[in-house]
């Protein structure tokens, strides 16, 4: 093989990844020659096909390890690699993150040995349920005073403090160090807590979480760089394990992705990296690109051209630059940058919604060829364009579209539906949840249509609307006035003839809801015999038995369903380690009250594991955040930039966690002052100017309204984009 890694430099689009599976591909050859070469030296014969593959397993039996900035990123790097190599050499894609837990689940019982922790198998924590532990642990120390002093609630600081021991894990920082960087950082910011107070409430965590078999992604990371990737026992399994190294966009790596990268080049494998110097998407969040890029003094470099022919980069990025970092030069934008300017927000929404709309209906572009990209997505927004398109039947497709479980109706009437069967939850339930639970456990699909390419002509929207239900809202309302007995310890519902008018329910509502009633009755008898193993058996029974029921779920509530009982899985698998640890003594069904209550509070969002519908591509508008598009590396013929004159288009769509530039490898405890904070938002604008124009090839929109959401003159960035666009299109011209 050749044994010199390669450090791949190249913009957005100009082929860094196909540059990257090539290179594998170059090894893969380089290592059949050398094989059939030492095969030939051995028994004085040529290899044919008939020889048998035995004298090939001490070269190949190393495997190669691949990696990639996010998830979606890592499946459709593996598949192409796979595909490309026919599925010959065995290929372990992951994310730096992913692999770093997998390390440590696997070789978990040499950190028992050398840390001398409790032999039980981990279990990881999901953020949601770190956040909720955390407070639980810190809540005797984090009292008034602590809050005013920290100017946030106490959720935001239980996060904010979080992250500061995820930071330091990402930069190879030990738990212990955080004090001295804080304390350094901060100076003599009398506005934050002390940063030796903010060290120990973490140790106290980690130690916690350890003494518990409890990992979050910052133990993790922080106990593969600082234990498992020192361990000899560990560097010689790893070597043995992997004999080339594939990163993709190391831009997006944290740092300590570097010692990995060292640590398997030192033993010699060889390694291949891209690298996007207007990348950086996830700097504030983790990443370390300058550090990362320290790595390329032992590489041999390539620079790839610019960005392909098709796209607006070349065209327009030094021009849009040099408008936005001197806003005094007099420059007209070509006719390929549009302009789209009303009064108000709800104008500019109509307007760009009916903008897209009447290009695709005139056939100028199909809907897959159109992104919506916004520096951030509130939910009027959302709503607004994706009704007006859906009434258009132009379908929308929302990139990580991650709004809490709680949002949706059929996990509220779930929800409901627990509070009815187990006893002491009658406080968390009411009138109006029932009646929505009724509505939604009576549903009924209508039958699917004959024509296959009707149906995936159906919009996830349509399928919705095709649900009918037995019980409407307001058959559903009346039940819930006359029949719900409210009751702290049992709630109950009683049969429709209590209601002296029933027969103006009807009998397909009367049908419906008796069947609701008989069911819930008979789980309430299996309860009180314990024959229903837990809540989750509970929810998956309703789901089989009202929502399932061999009908096919549009694809939103599917996910929706799935992160239910992924959540409440892994909620319960949390709570039985707990006990075991530390039994207490609690009522019957606390773990219930504080799993419903969790939930209410918006901190589980529907992203379920696969996160993406199986199939082909949707021929939708995407809509996505700046931050959502970038970290997708998609590429679209027409842009609608939302919100041009907010001002959020400096922060990259996406906040910067408290203390990020403290841990940067380059800046270690450095503080971090105001003209560091604009030099960094200048450069960031320039990063997603670029990197966007890369990923547009015919035209870009952009949307501007005089008066924000909040009734505020929007003055951001880019408004001398919008001034100097030739073209214009304001409501005078719709109109």
């Amino acid at each position: 093989m050749v044994s010199h890694p390669v450090w791949i430099v190249g913009t957005s689009r100009s082929g860094k990844t196909a540059r990257l599976v090539e290179q594998f591909c170059n090894w893969v050859t380089s290592e059949k020659q050398y094989t059939e070469s030492f095969y030939t030296k051995k028994t004085g014969r040529k290899k044919t096909g008939h020889v048998p593959e035995f004298l090939y397993l001490k070269q190949t039996e190393p495997g190669v390890l691949v990696l990639a900035a996010n998830d979606d990123n890592r499946r459709e790097l593996g598949d192409i690699i796979v595909t490309s190599t026919l599925g010959k050499y065995p290929v372990r894609a992951k994310t730096p993150l992913g692999f770093f837990q997998d390390e440590v689940i696997l070789f978990w019982p040499l950190l028992i040995n050398s840390l001398n922790l409790k032999a039980q198998f981990p279990v990881r924590l999901r953020p949601e349920t770190e956040q909720e532990l955390a407070t639980k642990l810190w809540r005797p120390q984090l009292d008034e005073e602590i809050l005013r002093l920290a100017g946030v609630n106490e959720s935001r600081l239980v996060r904010r403090i979080l992250d500061l021991l995820q930071l330091a894990a990402y930069s190879g920082i030990p738990c212990e160090d955080i004090a001295q960087i804080l304390a350094k950082g901060l100076g003599e910011n009398t506005t934050t807590l002390e940063p030796e107070f903010l060290a120990s409430l973490l140790l106290d965590w980690r130690n916690w979480c350890l003494e518990r078999g409890l990992l979050t992604y910052g133990i993790i990371t922080e106990l593969y760089s600082q234990h498992l990737l020192s361990d000899r026992n560990y560097q010689q399994h790893l070597t043995k394990r992997y004999q080339a190294v594939l990163a993709d966009d190391v831009d997006d790596y944290p740092s300590v992705a570097r010692l990995l990268f060292e640590l398997l080049l030192d033993r010699g494998a060889v390694g291949a990296f891209s690298y996007n110097p207007d990348g950086a998407v996830r700097l504030g969040l983790g990443a370390d690109p300058n550090y990362l890029e320290g790595l390329a003094e032992r590489c041999r470099v390539e620079i790839l051209n610019g960005p392909p022919s098709e796209s607006l980069s070349e065209q327009l990025t030094k021009q849009m630059v040099e408008l936005v970092t001197e806003p005094m030069v007099m420059l007209s934008l070509p006719k390929t940058v549009y302009s789209i300017q009303t009064t108000s927000r709800a104008q500019l929404l109509r307007q760009t919604a009916e903008e897209i709309a009447n290009a695709i209906q005139s056939q100028q572009v199909q809907p897959e060829e159109v992104a919506i990209i916004a520096p951030g997505l509130d939910a009027i927004a959302r709503y607004t364009l994706v009704e007006i398109l859906i009434k258009q039947n132009i379908q929308v497709e929302s990139l990580n579209d991650q709004r809490p479980l709680i949002s949706s109706p059929i996990i509220r009437a779930l929800l409901t539906m627990l509070a009815l069967v187990y006893p002491g939850l009658g406080r968390l339930v009411d009138r109006d949840a029932v009646a929505e639970m009724l509505v939604v456990l009576s549903r009924k699909q209508q039958p699917p249509e004959n024509s296959t390419d009707a149906m995936n002509r159906v919009s996830t929207t349509d399928a919705i609307h095709r649900v009918s239900t037995n019980i409407d809202p307001v058959r559903a309302g009346l039940i819930a006035d006359y029949c719900f007995v409210p009751h702290p310890d049992r709630p109950n519902l009683l049969p429709v003839s209590v209601f002296e008018r029933w027969d103006r329910i009807g009998y397909a509502a009367t049908t419906a809801y008796n069947e609701i009633l008989e069911w819930l009755e008979q789980q309430r008898s299996q309860q009180e015999l314990r024959l229903i193993p837990s809540p989750i058996s509970l929810l998956d029974r309703a789901i089989q038995r009202f929502l399932w029921n061999g009908s096919n779920l549009p694809y939103e509530q599917l996910a929706a369903l799935r992160e239910l009982l992924e959540t409440a899985q892994h909620y319960w698998e949390i709570d039985t380690r707990l006990r075991q640890i530390a039994p207490v003594e609690t009522t019957p069904h606390t773990t219930i009250i504080e799993f419903i209550q969790l939930l209410r509070r918006g901190t589980i969002t529907a992203n379920p594991y696969p996160v993406r519908p199986i199939g082909g591509a949707r021929k939708a508008v995407t809509l996505a955040t700046i931050f959502q598009y970038r970290s997708s590396r998609r590429s679209h013929q027409w842009h609608f930039w939302l919100d041009a004159g907010s001002p959020l288009w400096a922060k990259g769509g996406a906040a910067t966690l408290f203390g990020a530039p403290f841990f940067l490898r380059d800046r270690l405890g450095e503080p971090w002052t105001a003209e560091d904070e604009k030099l960094a938002e200048e450069q960031r604008l320039q990063r997603i100017l670029t990197d966007l124009l890369s990923r547009v090839s015919e035209r870009v929109y952009l949307c501007h309204s005089d008066l924000a959401v909040n009734g505020q003159e929007q003055l951001g960035p880019l408004l001398p984009l919008v001034n100097a666009c030739v073209t214009v299109i304001s409501e005078a011209n719709v109109n």
